[in-house]
């Protein structure tokens, strides 16, 4: 195997003609970490909302959390992308739809949002299991008031 790597191509006007292709790829690292990071802080957020909600003894909120999870946990991640971004702004009224349809960055919105919720149900179920690994006194412990 006597392969020649070109390196210079990172160098080269890339297609968009904003510059060469380093500077499209290093811009592309730096949207990729924005959006890993947006999506991160809404799976922690609402993960952990969830996750207690699964623990609570209220059946109320047990289901509302069985739910969510089973919602978001059965859907493959690249059709709940694709229902955000196309399916949502045709299903609420018109106004939000346009709305949806015309804000700045909607892709990054969609993405952030929908890879953060589809996190956020794995988020649920490790505090969930975390919370039931715990012995029964460990339990009764913590909700005594003193």
């Amino acid at each position: 195997m006597n392969y020649h790597w070109n390196w210079g191509i990172f160098w080269e006007p890339s297609p968009n003609g904003t510059g060469n292709y380093l500077d499209m790829l290093l811009s592309g690292l730096v949207l990729t970490i924005e959006t890993a990071f947006c999506a991160w802080v809404i799976a922690l957020a609402m993960g952990t909302v969830v996750g207690v909600l699964r623990t609570l003894p209220s059946k109320t909120a047990s289901t509302i959390g069985f739910c969510y999870v089973e919602f978001f946990r059965n859907i493959p991640l690249l059709v709940q992308l694709f229902l955000w971004f196309f399916v949502l702004p045709e299903i609420v009224p018109r106004s939000w739809g346009l709305w949806l349809k015309q804000m700045p960055h909607a892709p990054f919105y969609t993405a952030a949002i929908g890879i953060g919720l589809f996190m956020s149900v794995r988020v649920a179920e490790q505090l969930r299991a975390g919370i039931g690994s715990l012995p029964r006194g460990q339990k009764m412990a913590a909700t005594q008031c003193h």
